[in-house]
């Protein structure tokens, strides 16, 4: 009839719309009735058609606090004080949460009293379902815009307390996910427990159905409202925020043409470079005649003092302690770490389990209520989750045994609602499910489908881990049984992006307490990971593979790798100490074996090699400064080498030398101590006070090695000029006697043979030694190696920095499956502190505005510039807002909301679930009392916030969150230290975790500038992270530092002990200075990164190349003959080819074999290099080098010569 009548229906239309407008202007609903049916507690509204009622006088108030734009006339309206107490306590956890934001609750606030007060009701609302005198079911009619002015001004509300934005915690799914209709849906959906019948909204700015959508005003974030509520802040507000910060750009690589600049330069180099001591010897001489005279006094003198040195090895401590290894007493990490100590008690330990499935059985979930399918992995299968939950109750049951006493996990772990409520924090998915299986198993459904099982649970609980109630028809909690949120990327691993269900890897964290000065509480806690870490390496389960590791692991871990190694350390020097004793003999015939040989001085010779580093042990034992595992693996080894090249020395110069005419044996071995003892203690002494010198680093290893190294090189020097030197005598009289080595009191019939040479030293003084210095071989030896400097030069800037912590353990260690884990699944980096030190007045609007993150507080504040960070992670590592207990607790304190109250004839906390008419608001409702507390009030209401534990009615408690967070003073008189904890983004390798302490250092500085206050950014965990890590920051200068001292020094003393003669110095120092660029050019090649291990190998190579360099520099300094290429053949006779080179091949092949990675890398590789280089630059390059630009012949030390052997055989031979 329409159709055929248009113009009459128009008419009827518009008369049709003109009545509803007018028949609008009534209610839908007044006052309560009956109880809801489906949400227990709550209650249905009446059914009421009639005209708006005003307001009884008891409801102003309320009228007043909630929605003020009524509070006019006679304030008739369509509900009653019931209802607006009912809509108090809805909106309690959206005011704690928003009120932040003054724009997005006041909007929020417009759409719940336009549906529960409005005299329009009926104008924007229809009753679809009613019965007698209830309304079971409305629509509610909201305008489009409305809707998106109100979501757009809380979308980016934070919830400081979780890191998380507030719309994660109150739209029942992520942040990310949520819009403005899904948000208005779910908090008018019967399923989130907090309202009693369905409200059905529908959106549309235009009129539908007869209905004209509640289309009020609302404000922007950046706006500010009537009653003189500023903007929202830039944290909750990001249109407030101005342009995102932009990081700075990356300095640009240094290039020329395109190619590394380095690389470039370089090679140019390269290619242009193609193209185009008296007095001391007579001191020796005399000393050495002395020892061979009284070898009694000598040896037992050097025994009480080795004795009396070696005794202090009973106060001897071993540091195996990561924190002292790595970080120096006075080092900025340190006393940052002691800082928080003192002030929050020391971090909680950390018990992990990374768990994984070896079973292949994913599968897909369909929503019986409509969505797309969703994918599991194996590990959220229910199967595996009730074997893990079995896992997890294993463990929770263990019982240690500490000096008789009984130790659980109960006894030691973190309960953050205790003493109300003691179970432990578990992070861990399981406590979606309460840890219980027959939570995991509820379910709900009928014959033919399941409506609601573990799946939606699950599903819904990693987008709402706080919630008390999930909309599924489960109505499970997703909090965990300690009373706080388990975050999905803290419990899930092996996922992408925020897909939770396509986790490949469960992770169960279990914090337990950690105790400072509490040594029996510390000892339980190490009793219990103790039993902890056997039962796991016990456990069997073919479904499950578990990754573990407890805090005691790494310590655990290096004790047994330093114990394991002492085998392939024994091994090792066995090998070196038989070559010794073996080569030192020069056996002229098969008869003559047992008297040439020198088995008993070789063994003498390592003993003292021995006792030099137990006396440098000892001695700094005395003063107490602890060993570290560096020191016992790397000394020995290191004098071994200086040691046996001076034995080798001593040796071979005596058994190449022939007796002069009248001469004794004591007078021939004082003339060759006073030959060979300057270039042993120009050497010895150099490497002294190079390493004495190291000890100024600032790295704990470093400078022990350094210390006991220097020392234990000079002992061994004078060990070796006067122990040795008797022991020699001694050796001597009885190879001339004919006795047999070893067994003294056996003598061959007389028959001395003549002294011959070496197949050796012949080979190096026929062969070697001449080709090597033709004229065209020459020129060709220093184009390799000035091609090898300038290849390790372009990459000395590429070598990593850092030291990955899986080397450190044994190759078959539990650990390393971890750390594995650990890196492959693990979603979050980890947590930081901003710690504001005491000092700052909190109680002052100055204070508060330099540090919170809400209204009215300053745009560079501590919690803004963390916001602001946390917007470009990539570059900050900064991953989220931090958590601020102060915004926390200006929402918790507000009037409007029910969590702050006492007792008024008390004055004591009233916790917001008390029922209780002398609970009393905190502050008064009043413009003065709506605004922040400050001086006495800030400290009243503090320690109660601090106290508080969240629940339904009041989410803000900040008991569980802050509890630790703030440092109190005595009798609460104030704000000590505190701090505001946020997450790095994933961190996987070394230099991600520089970069990331890098970054938080200078964040915190920026801070503490804008603040003109003290912060700093603290990280303690499992990994030690900034303690650790601090040492990379300044590896790089430490390390440029500690050579270049080094080298200087060997320069000075070089050119003292060597009569001033400048030019040999800075031959030594070049010649080292290239051992050292080609080490790292070597550790380029072989991946060997730049830490403090390597550290200590380098400063031990700059000493063991002096004693490749130095004796041949002086060989070369004072020999006569003709011409630098003569001079240069003859200085190749004092070789170290048969003291270190030799003496260190088998050592460190051995240890290539050992169990300990961090020995496999760091000293088999580094050490062989050491030698290596070494050796080719010492036997090479060097006489090479000497042979172009050696020192001129210096005539003083010609006439010395001649007067030295005047009328003897070499008297011809230097005339000659």
């Amino acid at each position: 009839m329409f159709a055929r009548h248009s113009n009459t229906a128009q008419m009827i239309t518009v008369f049709l719309l003109s009545f509803c407008q007018v028949e609008a202007q009534h209610c839908v609903w007044y006052g309560e009735c009956g109880e809801s049916v489906k949400v227990p507690g709550k209650k249905y509204n009446c059914k009421y058609t009639g005209s708006p009622i005003p307001l009884q006088s008891e409801g102003y108030d309320l009228l007043t606090e909630l929605c003020p734009g009524y509070d006019y006339g006679n304030r008739s309206l369509c509900c009653n004080v019931d209802q607006l107490r009912t809509l108090k306590g809805s909106l309690q956890l959206p005011l704690q949460f928003l009120s932040r934001c003054p724009a997005c609750f006041f909007n929020l606030m417009n759409l719940f009293c336009e549906l529960t007060c409005s005299p329009h009701q009926s104008q924007f609302m229809n009753a679809t379902k009613v019965d007698n005198i209830n309304v079971l079911e409305v629509q509610y009619y909201i305008g489009q815009t409305f809707s998106n002015a109100m979501y757009n001004a809380c979308r980016d509300v934070q919830a400081p307390s979780s890191n998380v934005k507030a719309l994660s915690l109150l739209c029942g799914k992520d942040a990310k996910d949520c819009n403005a209709t899904n948000w208005i849906q779910y908090m008018f959906n019967i399923e989130n427990g907090q309202t009693p019948f369905p409200i059905i909204p529908i959106f549309s700015d235009v009129p539908v159905s007869g209905y004209t959508p509640m289309n009020n005003k609302t404000y922007a974030c950046t706006e500010g409202l009537e009653d003189g509520s500023g903007p929202c802040s830039c944290q909750d507000c990001t249109k407030a925020c101005g342009p995102k910060p932009v990081p700075p750009p990356l300095p640009p690589p240094w290039t020329i043409l395109g190619i590394d600049a380095m690389t470039v330069i370089m090679w140019i180099s390269y290619i242009a470079f193609l193209t185009g001591g008296n007095v001391l010897r007579l001191i020796f001489s005399s000393w050495g005649s002395f020892c061979v005279r009284h070898p009694s006094v000598v040896l037992l003198g050097s025994l009480i003092l080795v004795v009396a040195s070696s005794g202090g090895l009973v106060y001897m401590r071993i540091t195996t302690d990561p924190v002292d290894l790595w970080s120096a007493p006075t080092s900025q990490a340190r006393q940052e770490k002691d800082y928080f100590d003192s002030h929050f008690g020391p971090f909680f330990r950390t018990v992990q389990l990374i768990i994984t499935s070896p079973l292949q059985i994913n599968f897909t979930y369909s929503p019986y209520f409509g969505g797309s399918d969703v994918p599991f992995g194996a590990v959220l299968d229910k199967d595996i989750l009730h074997q893990v939950l079995d896992l997890q109750l294993d463990i929770e049951g263990l019982v240690a045994t500490y000096e008789g006493q009984n130790v659980t996990l109960k006894d030691l772990c973190l309960a953050p609602l205790a003493p109300y409520n003691n179970n432990c924090t578990i992070l861990s998915v399981l406590n979606y499910f309460q840890n219980s299986h027959a939570v995991l198993d509820h379910s709900i459904g009928d014959d033919f489908f399941v409506y609601a099982d573990f799946h939606s649970h699950f599903l819904y609980c990693v987008s709402a881990p706080a919630s008390l109630n999930d909309t599924t028809l489960l109505h499970d909690p997703c909090l965990g049984t300690f009373g706080g949120p388990v975050f999905p990327w803290l419990a899930l691993g092996g996922y992408d992006e925020t897909n939770y269900n396509n986790a490949t890897a469960l992770v169960i964290t279990f914090p337990l307490n950690n105790y400072l000065n509490d040594t029996v509480k510390l000892g339980k806690a190490l009793a219990w990971e103790k039993e902890f870490i056997s039962f796991m390496k016990n456990y069997k389960n073919p479904n499950l593979t578990v990754a573990f590791s407890a805090e005691r692991s790494i310590e655990d871990e290096l004790d047994r790798e330093s114990n394991s190694d002492i085998r392939t350390i024994v091994i090792s020097y066995a090998i070196m100490f038989i070559y010794i004793s073996l080569a030192l003999g020069h056996i002229h015939s098969f008869n003559r074996v047992m008297v040439d040989s020198k088995i008993s001085l070789g063994i003498a010779g390592i003993l003292i090699v021995l006792s030099s580093v137990a006396s440098s042990l000892g001695i700094f034992s005395y003063f107490g400064i602890p060993l570290t595992l560096i020191v016992i693996e790397v000394i020995p080894f290191l004098v071994l080498a200086v040691g046996v090249d001076n034995i080798f020395i001593i040796v071979q110069t005596y058994q190449r030398d022939e007796r002069m005419p009248q001469e004794e044996l004591h007078q021939q071995i004082g003339r060759i101590l006073g030959d060979v003892a300057p270039s042993m203690f120009l050497s010895s002494f150099s490497e002294t006070v190079a390493f004495f010198l190291g000890a100024l680093s600032n790295m704990p290893a470093v400078r022990t090695f350094s210390l006991f190294a220097g020392l234990a090189v000079f002992i061994d020097f004078l060990l070796q000029i006067s122990c040795f030197v008797s022991l020699l005598g001694l050796d001597a009289k009885r190879q001339e006697g004919n006795r047999l080595d070893i067994i003294c009191c056996v003598k061959l019939p007389e028959g001395q043979e003549a002294k011959t040479e070496s197949f050796l030293f012949r080979f190096f003084k026929k062969v070697y030694a001449p080709f090597i210095l033709k004229e065209w071989v020459r020129p060709i030896i220093v184009a390799v190696f000035v091609g090898m400097l300038s290849f390790s030069i372009a990459v000395v800037n590429k070598v990593e920095i850092g030291l990955d912590q899986k080397l450190s353990m044994p190759d078959d260690s539990y650990v390393l499956d971890y750390f594995k884990n650990l890196t492959e699944y693990l979603h979050t980096g980890a947590p930081v502190y901003f710690v504001v030190e005491d000092g700052l007045n909190y109680s002052s609007p100055e204070g508060q505005n330099v540090v919170c993150g809400g209204v009215g507080c300053n745009n560079n504040s501590l919690v803004q510039q963390v916001y602001a960070a946390s917007l470009i992670s990539n570059y900050t590592t900064i991953a989220f807002t931090p958590s601020s207990w102060l915004d926390d607790y200006f929402d918790w304190v507000k009037p409007q909301s029910t969590c702050c109250r006492y007792y008024n004839n008390t004055g004591t906390f009233c916790n917001a679930s008390v029922v209780n008419s002398s609970c009393v608001h905190c502050r008064p409702m009043t413009p003065s009392g709506k605004q922040r507390p400050e001086g006495d009030d800030f400290m009243r209401f503090l320690p109660m916030f601090l106290s508080d534990n969240p629940n339904v009615k009041c989410g803000k408690g900040g008991h569980a969150a802050y509890a630790t967070a703030v440092d109190l003073h005595p009798n609460n008189t104030g704000v000590g230290a505190t701090y505001f904890m946020t997450y790095h983004t994933i961190l996987k390798e070394s230099p991600d975790y520089i970069d990331a302490l890098k970054m938080a250092r200078i964040l915190a500085e920026n801070i503490s500038q804008s603040m003109d206050h003290k912060v700093f950014a603290y990280r303690y965990v499992l990994f030690v992270f900034y303690v650790f890590y601090e040492q990379y920051l300044t590896i790089a200068y430490d390390t440029a530092l500690n050579l270049s001292v080094s080298l200087a020094s060997i320069f000075v003393v070089t050119t003292v002990l060597l009569g001033f003669e400048l030019w040999s110095a800075v031959i030594v120092s070049l010649t080292i200075a290239m051992i050292l660029v080609n080490m790292f050019g070597v550790m380029w090649l072989w991946n060997i990164s730049l830490n403090a291990v390597s550290l200590v190998n380098l400063v031990m190579c700059c000493g063991i190349s002096v004693e490749f360099c130095s004796h041949i520099v002086r060989a070369f300094s004072i020999s006569v003959k003709k011409n630098r290429v003569e001079r240069a053949e003859e200085a190749l006779e004092v070789n170290t080819f048969f003291g270190i080179t030799l003496t260190k091949f088998g050592g460190i092949l051995i240890l290539a074999l050992s169990k300990s990675q961090i020995f496999q890398v760091f000293y088999f590789r580094m050490y062989l290099a050491i030698v290596l280089l070494g050796a080719t630059h010492g036997l090479i390059f060097l006489p090479v080098l000497l042979s172009y630009i050696g020192p001129t012949v210096n005539k003083a030390k010609v006439f010395a010569a001649n007067q030295r052997y005047a009328g003897t055989e070499r008297e011809r031979l230097l005339n000659y």
